[in-house]
């Protein structure tokens, strides 16, 4: 069932945001100076040195001799993962904001990680009307584009496996895998996924794989919209698009 678009809960502090989207930058990038932070938080040095040096205290950073951030023992546990995703974003963020720019839509890059696909990375387009940046966010991979993406990339057995009854979360629903294999058979002939309000109500978005040199999946490509900018007769050429740009993405890494 389609929920509804995420909003920023009212009550959340801004320091409290503020050193939340730090740690998934931290997570994300590796690095990062008091400068960058300050620009991509959109707030004084002072503030974005004091959020970081809260995270020194707790552990989620590291302060080189260069007085650059790093990633701290707590986010260590996934600093393979995170240099492959650091490798992956580099490779990809030119071409998405090149396709953003011909398109002015959303366009998010996205990786699976078991059950679930997370965000890695987000350009959003300058219309006022417009999908927000969903970097750093985590959904079921079988609601999401993203997740359909990938879930096509895997063979039968290990789809079998990957939702084994035992293996889940309890409070987690469960998909209907004849359904889900149905419509991974969709994905496969056609290349693409389409997700009409899916995810969350009033949102599309159209989603391509991106794949290494030896043709592996190794992310997913997609163009979120509001709904009311979406007509059928569009898609083929934002797919068009859309898998230029995987392609883009696959040359860089």
């Amino acid at each position: 069932m389609a929920k509804p678009m995420k909003t920023p809960p009212a009550y959340a502090p801004n320091s409290v945001d503020h050193a939340l989207r730090l740690a998934q930058i931290l997570q994300l990038d590796g690095a990062i100076t008091v400068s960058a932070a300050a620009e991509r938080l959109g707030v004084a040095r002072s503030t974005a040195h004091r959020l970081l040096t809260a995270l020194v205290y707790r552990d989620f950073a590291v302060q080189d001799e260069d007085r650059t951030y790093r990633v701290g023992p707590v986010l260590a546990l996934a600093e393979r993962a995170r240099s492959d995703v650091g490798a992956l974003r580099a490779a990809a963020l030119g071409p998405m904001r090149a396709l953003v720019d011909r398109i002015d839509e959303t366009v998010n890059l996205s990786i699976r990680t078991g059950r679930n696909v997370r965000f890695i990375a987000s350009v959003e387009c300058a219309q006022a009307l417009r999908v927000g940046s969903r970097e750093g966010m985590v959904f079921p991979a079988h609601q999401a584009t993203g997740g359909l993406v990938a879930l096509a990339a895997l063979p039968d057995e290990e789809l079998e496996l990957l939702y084994a009854a035992d293996r889940g979360d309890p409070a987690e629903e469960p998909p209907d895998l004849a359904r889900l294999r149905r419509e991974l058979r969709s994905v496969r002939r056609s290349g693409v996924a389409l997700n009409l309000e899916r995810t969350e109500r009033g949102l599309v978005a159209v989603g391509c794989p991106v794949t290494d040199r030896a043709g592996a999946t190794v992310a997913a490509l997609s163009i979120s919209m509001p709904s009311v900018r979406h007509s059928p007769e569009q898609v083929p050429s934002l797919v068009a698009a859309l898998t230029a740009t995987a392609e883009a993405i696959t040359r860089a890494l």
